[in-house]
């Protein structure tokens, strides 16, 4: 059975610091014109194209944008226009924060990409597995369009600047993602999610 596939620094896998970098060069943007349309400040821009940053899904639905490209520019080596895309089990890219490392701008949950081929999807849909952290410990994010969340497993807490919701198995939340928002599982145990997200074009 194939297996899926894990963003790391060892070369296996799919490299998304050299796809948005040969992203940005084909483009002919600089890393300064780059964190001016994205608001992606330019060292982190730089540690993400050396990879040194494994991105959240936020910093790269901002990049995506800036290239006008779809997420799946940063998972596969070719992608195509395709009426029906279908991508199997062994074929899903998941990526992770590496471990004992933490860095600013960096991903703090797992998520997998569910649709790796399609290039012009307008929808990204994830499997998401949030961690456990303290209140403190929460990365909140932002970024154009709405996201759409399911509760596969564990209790999920949503917070917002003036709001908090928790979430059950089978619950789920509809958000506008340009309000400051972030996620923790409770419990002690991670919590696992399908994630769609639409970001406007």
């Amino acid at each position: 059975m194939a297996r899926n596939k894990d963003m790391d620094r060892s070369g296996e896998g799919l490299k998304i610091g050299r796809a948005v970098k040969e992203l940005r060069h084909k483009k002919q943007i600089t890393l300064q014109d780059l964190a001016a349309k994205t608001g992606i400040a330019k060292t982190i821009l730089d540690e993400i194209e050396n990879g040194d940053v494994v991105p959240p899904v936020a910093t790269l639905l901002k990049l995506a944008k800036a290239f006008n490209v779809g997420m799946a520019s940063f998972f596969e080596e070719e992608t195509a226009d395709m009426k029906i895309s279908v991508t199997r089990s062994g074929e899903r890219v998941k990526i992770r924060r590496r471990p004992h490392h933490h860095h600013e701008g960096e991903v703090d949950y797992i998520y997998e990409s569910l649709e790796t081929h399609k290039a012009d999807k307008h929808m990204e849909p994830l499997l998401v597995e949030f961690q456990p952290v303290d209140t403190g410990e929460m990365v909140f994010t932002n970024h154009e369009g709405e996201e759409f969340i399911f509760v596969l497993e564990g209790r999920l807490e949503f917070r917002t600047d003036d709001r908090v919701e928790r979430l059950e198995p089978g619950d789920t939340i509809y958000f506008e993602s340009d309000i400051n928002h972030g996620f923790r599982s409770l419990d002690g145990k991670p919590a696992r999610a399908i994630a769609v997200v639409w970001s406007k074009v």
